[in-house]
């Protein structure tokens, strides 16, 4: 019982070409210039100040933005808060160590190691959508 009245897969074709989706990029003011970058390069966001540092695979920028806002925007490509001061790339999380204080250490490829503190240890559940055998060693 298929209609007689829909389109065949030639006809459709030419029509699927402008759904693509666009691949994301982030657009930062840079002195006098706009440059487009992947969020994928993006290691790290670190508050300093009244600035935010944004730390790439290949460099890094400072931006006149609050963390707040920057945790906002880049909430849907996978960055984690992490502290008041700092944001992660789940993609580029390697370890997470307990300490007995209640805070937890993160480490991510290249070695560099961050401070989880209390407040933001509920984000590290987001770093991943499966846990395995963590038997409780994350909160609830």
């Amino acid at each position: 019982m298929f209609e007689k009245n829909l389109p065949s897969l030639p006809e459709l074709l030419p029509h699927l070409g402008g759904m693509r989706t666009k691949p994301p990029r982030i657009a930062i003011k840079l002195k006098r210039r706009i440059v487009f970058i992947d969020p994928a390069d993006v290691v790290t966001v670190e508050a300093q100040g009244n600035y935010v540092l944004l730390c790439r695979t290949s460099g890094s920028d400072y931006l006149r933005e609050s963390l707040a806002i920057v945790a906002e925007k880049l909430l849907p490509y996978g960055f984690v808060r992490i502290h008041r001061s700092v944001l992660i790339n789940s993609s580029f999380v390697e370890e997470i160590q307990p300490w007995s204080t209640g805070e937890y250490v993160l480490r991510i490829k290249g070695g560099k190691q961050f401070n989880v503190s209390r407040t933001y240890k509920k984000n590290l559940q987001s770093l991943t959508s499966l846990w395995l055998g963590t038997g409780g060693f994350l909160p609830g």
